[in-house]
């Protein structure tokens, strides 16, 4: 079909024209090249659609009505290419994105709503769920994705560091003794998250790391939701810094080892292997890592 379509280009130039030496020269094609894509479409279509002489050529009837769709069909083309290559200058259209739930609290919003503000004719889909969801099947240009990331034929950039904190109930701190060192922490009861596993592993100031295996007393398919079980007093969680921050001023919550750091997880930006530079998806992903350069850079 490619072949085709390229064919009936080069004869719909070459009836422009006038002649084979002037649609090459158009082209940047030899003359013997355009002779041959035009000959190869008279052959695939069983017709003579040009009558050649030394010096003229003229359309047969069928060559004419073949020019006539063709001019239709290549202008039809020609507005697509030009409204793709507008957005260079003014970018336009859709963008599907899905992000984890509890990022509908994180500067991440900010990110999306100054893109949205900065490309008025671009019209955001988002998707808040802690689910992944398959970008391919659901038609997905961008992912934002949390901690290790699976082997897939999608291409993958980190775009920040996810701080969490080691928090619990002061009522959990009031009902034990209080701890000094993670393995302290053995007899302690979790809040277990499905998409993550059942173990931490802490970071100390000097560097050294202690991992923690749990047996989680409820498990929870949400990470807002272990905030408020932990808050509740069901056991120890260990969510992003930015979600409890406001229950740890207010005293619904305390961070416990303050001297160990809950190991971070990688963010990163999720995209199918062939979008094109120009695409709304790069476009998008060059926009937050510029924007998360600038948190850096405070």
């Amino acid at each position: 079909m490619i072949d085709e379509l390229r064919a009936l280009a080069v004869f719909a130039r070459t009836v422009e024209t006038g002649s084979f030496r002037a649609a090459a020269r158009m082209l940047g094609l030899s003359p013997s090249v355009v002779s041959h894509h035009v000959s190869q479409l008279e052959s695939r279509l069983g017709v003579a659609l040009l009558y050649r002489s030394t010096r003229r050529l003229s359309l047969t009837d069928d060559g004419r009505r073949l020019f006539d769709a063709a001019q239709g069909a290549l202008q039809a083309a020609e507005r697509g290419f030009n409204a793709i290559a507008g957005r260079s200058s003014e970018p336009a259209g859709s963008l599907a994105i899905t992000v984890p739930g509890f990022f509908a609290r994180s500067p991440l919003v900010d990110d999306l709503a100054a893109f949205a503000l900065a490309h008025p004719k671009v019209a955001l889909a988002v998707n808040f769920s802690d689910e992944k969801r398959d970008l391919i099947r659901d038609g997905i240009d961008l992912a934002i994705r949390v901690g290790t990331l699976k082997d897939s034929a999608l291409k993958s950039k980190r775009l920040s560091l996810l701080k969490r904190k080691l928090v619990a109930a002061p009522a959990c701190l009031a009902a034990r003794k209080k701890p000094h060192k993670p393995s302290d922490l053995d007899t302690w009861e979790w809040i277990g998250l499905s998409m993550r596993p059942d173990s931490k592993t802490l970071v100390g100031r000097n560097g050294t790391t202690e991992r923690i295996r749990f047996t989680a007393r409820v498990t929870v398919d949400s990470i807002e939701a272990a905030c408020r079980l932990a808050a509740a007093g069901l056991g120890l969680a260990t969510p992003p810094a930015f979600l409890v921050e406001d229950e740890i001023r207010a005293g619904r919550l305390v961070e416990l080892l303050p001297a160990w750091e809950v190991e971070a997880l990688g963010v990163y930006a999720v995209w199918p292997q062939n979008a094109g530079r120009e695409s709304l998806t790069m476009r998008l992903l060059r926009f937050l890592e510029a924007r998360e350069r600038e948190r850096a850079g405070r």
